[in-house]
């Protein structure tokens, strides 16, 4: 099941990016992602109460608190920069850069949180780093 989710994240993801670059024109950056981080916002809250999970709220460990917060200072500054970049380049050349994020991630994977690489992950990565390269270059 988790597959499904994971291709429905790059499917949405793909059109998220598309549907940017065309609502983008002609407005601020950080405005279109105030206006998108608005839909998200209410797009989250409209499946906790739909699906009537609120109540977890009191359950959240200070830990946990502190690191959603952090995760959601990273996305919002992640979101500024891609919209950004969207505005100002062109959509074939900053998705791919944007995708390096996988290969970033792998790494912090490694060192944060001593997940191991496998020989398959490691030549992904090079395959994923090399394809950026080769797209944008």
């Amino acid at each position: 099941m988790w597959f499904l989710f994971a291709l429905g994240s790059s499917i949405f993801a793909a059109l998220t990016s598309i549907l940017a670059k065309i609502g983008i024109e002609g407005v601020n950056s950080n405005l279109a992602t105030a206006i998108r981080t608005f839909v998200v916002l209410l797009m989250s809250w409209g499946m906790v109460f739909i699906t009537n999970t609120q109540g977890g709220i009191a359950e959240i460990s200070r830990r946990s608190w502190l690191f959603l917060i952090l995760s959601g200072i990273a996305t919002g500054a992640s979101w500024l920069c891609y919209y950004k970049a969207l505005q100002i380049g062109e959509a074939s050349k900053v998705i791919p850069i944007d995708k390096l994020s996988v290969v970033i991630t792998m790494i912090l994977a490694a060192v944060i949180l001593h997940e191991q690489f496998t020989p398959k992950s490691i030549l992904g990565c090079i395959l994923i780093g090399a394809g950026t390269l080769l797209m944008v270059l």
